[in-house]
């Protein structure tokens, strides 16, 4: 069934039908669409355009192919255009010329931002929950592990040591923005678009108002050409999904590098790994790879959409049903990168020992070295010009800063004495640290506060 054709002579070209029609695709809207249409004739009965008869007689034929197609009795192989004409023309099949009624006052165009907007904000919130599921994981792994001690890096070089605690709450951050992002958005995209007909509105009179109240908008749209033509929405939406994948892609990498012979900071559970057909020795890290891999598929998704609406005139147009099909893998990717990185990482194993040596090896306290040094009166330029060469002896002696002999600090500055082993202990380095967002101890305990207080309210 077409919603159109009453001005046509004769049938499209049937390769125009292939290249025109969307249900393949848009049949994801089902849910969605029946729900704005029994919203719809809701408000047609109110403003008695419909009888109350009418309407409970469309909406019962609605609800009934709803069950239908969840039971799998009903499938979209049926030849129509678009999931719109899909359940029209089911509708009329079952309840007969009052289901011709359903779409009084109501374009198509308004129908696809109306169904567009209602998936787009349940995408929302089951990725909302998917990021709150993996904030409680980080939060979990960041309060067993305030004394977990290991190198912070600069450059891919070691730098300063932190905890694990630190650096997963650096994740936490980086994800409460991505959910408090996502509540942004479906905040502003929260109106509604049916009512708006084509693009100029209808002389029926329909009660917007009292339609978005019962699909959950917080009001109708204010502009009718707009409502039709609008997708920034979906634009926000798709940049929010690229920024998750941004940083699941950067946590990947690095537990990657983790995940190395050369470091072997952690050790990924057998579930979450993947071995080699040839190499009987391999533990492969496919899952965090795979998860990187796919971050250009949701960038090319938003470029996609950017591409497609930046030169479209007003209203609607016909390349707008391209904002679907990279929209929904985008979606979808998403949602499953952050269901098996929570898994994986909840079920990852810390090596803490070598976590440790490797902030020692890395002379990640040469920093607290020098901070001793201007301490006792040394101008800190000398001071980091001395550690500098105490570096280098060690690097020579291969030893660390915490092995060296008393007496050979001494021969390059007087100043050290017996306590400069407690100052640049790993322990003492982190938990000195007690500025707001650093990695002492009773700074993070104060930190994991306040993110309880943030999921529990989320």
């Amino acid at each position: 069934m077409k919603l159109w054709g009453g001005r046509f002579t004769k049938e499209t070209n049937k390769l125009v039908d292939a290249f025109n029609a969307s249900l393949p695709f848009d049949c994801k809207f089902y849910e969605q669409d029946i729900r704005g249409s029994i919203a719809h004739v809701t408000m047609l009965a109110k403003q008695e355009i419909l009888t109350d008869e009418e309407k409970d007689t469309i909406i019962a034929g609605l609800n009934g192919i709803l069950e239908d197609i969840k039971a799998g009795v009903l499938t979209f192989d049926d030849g129509s255009e678009d999931i719109h004409s899909f359940v029209e023309a089911h509708l009329i099949e079952r309840v007969g010329d009052v289901g011709k009624k359903l779409h009084t006052g109501r374009s198509r165009n308004d129908q696809v931002a109306l169904d567009m907007k209602l998936f787009t904000r349940d995408e929302i919130d089951e990725t909302s929950e998917l990021l709150k599921k993996l904030l409680s994981a980080l939060l979990e792994t960041m309060e067993a592990n305030l004394d977990t001690y290991m190198p912070g890096f600069t450059h891919l070089q070691k730098a300063q040591p932190i905890t694990l605690a630190h650096h997963f709450g650096a994740y936490f951050e980086m994800f409460m923005r991505d959910h408090d992002r996502l509540g942004d958005i479906r905040r502003r995209m929260n109106v509604c678009p049916l009512g708006s007909g084509a693009l100029a509105g209808t002389t029926y009179p329909l009660d917007r108002e009292y339609t978005a109240s019962l699909l959950g908008f917080d009001r109708a749209t204010g502009n009718s050409m707009d409502s039709v033509a609008d997708r920034d929405y979906l634009v926000e939406f798709l940049s929010a999904l690229s920024l998750i994948m941004m940083h699941l892609s950067r946590f990947c990498e690095e537990i990657i590098i983790w995940n190395t012979n050369e470091y072997q900071f952690v050790e990924l559970d057998d579930a979450y790994s993947t071995g080699s057909s040839i190499m009987p020795q391999k533990k492969n890290p496919d899952i965090a790879e795979l998860i990187r891999g796919k971050t250009g598929r949701v960038y090319g998704a938003l470029t996609s959409l950017l591409t497609t609406m930046k030169g479209l005139p007003l209203a609607y147009n016909k390349d707008m049903q391209e904002d679907k099909e990279m929209a929904f893998d985008a979606m979808d990717t998403v949602k499953g990168c952050l269901a098996l990185f929570t898994d994986m990482i909840a079920t990852m194993r810390f090596r803490k020992d070598r976590m440790e040596a490797s902030a020692k090896n890395g002379f990640t306290n040469a920093t607290d070295a020098a901070d001793y040094l201007v301490k006792h009166g040394v101008p800190f330029r000398d001071a980091h010009g001395i550690i500098g060469q105490l570096v280098l002896l060690c690097i020579e002696k291969k030893i660390s800063l915490d092995e060296l002999p008393l007496e050979e600090y001494k021969a390059i500055c007087p100043v050290f004495e017996e306590d400069i082993y407690s100052e640049i202990s790993m322990e003492t380095c982190v938990e000195k640290r007690l500025t707001k967002g650093a990695p002492g101890k009773e700074v993070m305990k104060q930190a994991i506060v306040t993110y309880k207080e943030y999921l529990a309210n989320a």
